[in-house]
């Protein structure tokens, strides 16, 4: 895959160049251009030929206009290409396992969910950083929720048919991809804008009223500013006298309409502050939207996703587009966009009014998109995750969908490894775990792999429930409740042991339990923060309690004979992983095998460290 994505950065690099290149010469054209027309104005001026210079002076202009237009079109196919050139560089990145670069999914993280802080989910080095291709803030969270929470039998199998399809269309969802990218580091949110959609129409109920004061008014002004405008003329032509009377309705008209911009002013305030960072984002999702239109799905949920966008005489990237256009007149007219304000906007609001007609116009934009607004930006949230799991299918090719069983309690996969461990080190084992109740022990000595096995089968639980393809050979899974407790430390804040903090997850789990659903639990080294005789007193008496309440799973263990006794009285099959000791080196195969661990290694680490052992 390496190199399918190194190919393509190298044809994008190589239309960056031919495209930097035009603009080069488009900046020269223009330069030319400018210069020659002055040059060509001032001459026909100085010999009084008016006649070329009304022929001139348009001409010059238009192709001006033509190739500034030019200019802007390379540019903007410019920044394409080098975001498409980004696109394939990071699925690089991706492959090499270098993804400090992407974002961590940090702010999803919720401390006593059932499993996310112990799995590696968000976070540096986890996986979100692997799957999310999203550029939005709501496709990046529905990510996280499906990562979060698993879904149904039904939800799974669709969800896996739309990233079967999406895989396949390597050329759209990179074009995708890439038209969210200039809007990533946006500081706009979405959700203000959602906000105001959603507000109540203050103005439309009265539109005819507000219409009829605005024409009105306008007509007035300009009636007296014409007034005044024959007035001059005739002091100019004739040299008449000044008088001042001549100004008096246009004064009146000005003062008049001041005064009612000034009684519109909160409001066309207050929707500048409300949507000044939003054109962005708007212009984000019009790209995105954009990309969502003009592609054709077959039947199932990405049609279905598709159908948000399109109703009965208009496209939803459309509607976006004359939201972003009115919201652009409100931040010139505000006076705090980065060039100050609209002088001629603020000119011909005096006389127009034009205040009132741009309020109308988002009123009406509202009124007719409250209910469309949300639904777009859910539906492209979707078809964002879609394109993150389907990216990393095609990353992946060997990495297949697992079958989604109807029993009730059933773990088997073949060939298992995990997904953020490179190809190259990766080591993959087989497992299968069935029916109410049955509990694996694994022992093992120090780094021999039984936490990073235990890891491995929940980030892969997590990519099946959620419709992805699994670090596997072949697998089969059923809906499961995922629970873990792996990670629990001391919390100073709280003055929470760390002995406590595994009490209060063991709690958690056993009214999970208790709630009659089917849950798969994954236990890192059982009560490891008190003496043997208490860890071993309830590790029995827990293993006892899951294995009756009908869950299922592994847990690890350095106490042996806590394994051996489980293995002998409770439904409980024991599994290890081992180390062995060459030339005083320790070798890991991180394999893993049945039966309790025959090798141990923590003296041979105490002397390493410059114990003396006795």
């Amino acid at each position: 895959m390496t190199e399918i994505y190194s190919e393509r950065a190298q044809q994008y690099s190589s239309k960056i160049g031919e495209y930097e290149k035009e603009l080069r010469r488009l900046s020269t054209i223009r330069l030319f251009i400018f210069i020659g027309s002055l040059i060509l104005v001032f001459v026909l001026a100085n010999e009084q030929l008016a006649t070329l210079l009304l022929a001139v002076v348009p001409i010059s202009l238009l192709a001006f206009g033509f190739v500034l237009n030019r200019y802007k079109l390379t540019a903007r196919a410019l920044s394409r290409f080098k975001f498409l050139r980004a696109v394939n560089e990071q699925e690089i990145s991706r492959l090499d396992n270098k993804l400090a670069e992407f974002p961590t999914g940090q702010r999803f993280l919720v401390r006593d969910h059932p499993y996310v802080a112990d799995v590696d989910i968000f976070g540096p080095y986890s996986l979100f950083q692997l799957l999310c291709r999203a550029t939005t803030e709501s496709g990046q969270a529905l990510l996280a929720g499906w990562m979060a929470e698993p879904a149904s039998k039904s939800i799974i199998l669709k969800r896996q048919q739309a990233v079967q399809e999406l895989a396949r269309k390597l050329d759209w969802r990179q074009a995708f991809q890439a038209a969210g990218m200039p809007f990533i580091n946006s500081k706009s949110s979405y959700d203000s804008l959602l906000d105001w959609n959603e507000e109540s129409s203050k103005f439309l109920p009265e539109k005819r009223k507000h219409l009829a004061i605005g024409m009105l008014l306008g007509v007035v002004t300009v009636m007296a500013a014409t007034f005044f405008a024959w007035h001059l003329i005739d002091v100019l032509r004739l040299r008449n006298s000044f008088s001042v009377v001549y100004m008096f309705p246009l004064l009146a008209a000005l003062i008049c309409n001041k005064f009612v911009l000034k009684k519109w002013k909160t409001v066309t305030e207050e929707i500048a502050e409300k949507l000044r960072h939003n054109v962005t984002t708007l212009k984000g999702y019009e790209a995105l939207i954009n990309e969502i239109e003009s592609e054709t799905f077959g039947p199932g949920l990405l049609s279905d996703l598709q159908m948000h966008f399109r109703g009965e005489g208009y496209s939803a990237a459309g509607e976006i587009r004359k939201l972003s256009r009115i919201l652009d007149v409100f931040i010139q007219r505000s006076g705090k966009d980065p060039i100050g304000g609209n002088a001629f906007y603020a000119i011909l609001n005096q006389i127009f009014l034009l205040d009132i007609y741009w309020v109308l116009l988002t009123e009406a934009w509202k009124s007719k998109n409250r209910e469309n607004l949300r639904r777009w930006a859910d539906a492209v949230s979707e078809f964002e995750a879609f394109s993150s799991l389907s990216g990393f299918a095609f990353s992946n090719p060997g990495f297949p969908f697992p079958s989604i069983s109807d029993e009730r309690n059933l773990v088997r996969f073949a060939g298992l490894g995990h997904p953020l461990i490179h190809v190259s080190k990766r080591v993959c084992n087989d497992f299968a775990l069935a029916g109410d109740g049955s509990v694996v022990m694994i022992t093992g000595s120090n780094m021999a792999g039984k936490s990073t096995f235990l890891r491995t089968i929940g980030v892969n639980l997590v990519l099946a429930f959620m419709g992805a393809p699994c670090c596997m050979r072949s697998g089969e899974v059923a809906p499961v409740r995922l629970f873990t407790s792996m990670r629990t430390q001391d919390n100073l804040e709280e003055g929470v042991s760390s002995f406590y903090a595994e009490l209060r997850r063991i709690e958690q789990l056993l009214k999970l339990v208790e709630s009659g659903a089917p849950v798969f639990f994954l236990l890192d080294e059982m009560f490891k923060g008190t003496n043997s005789q208490d860890r071993y007193k309830g590790g029995i008496s827990l293993i006892r309690q899951l294995s009756e309440g009908h869950a299922f799973g592994l847990i690890s263990t350095h106490d042996i004979e806590l394994a051996k006794t489980a293995g002998n009285y409770l439904p409980v099959v024991n599994y290890s992983f081992n180390s062995r000791i060459n030339d005083r080196e320790m070798l890991f195969d991180y394999t893993l095998t049945e039966g309790l661990c025959r090798d141990f290694n923590a003296s041979e680490l105490m002397k390493k460290s410059g114990i003396k052992l006795l």
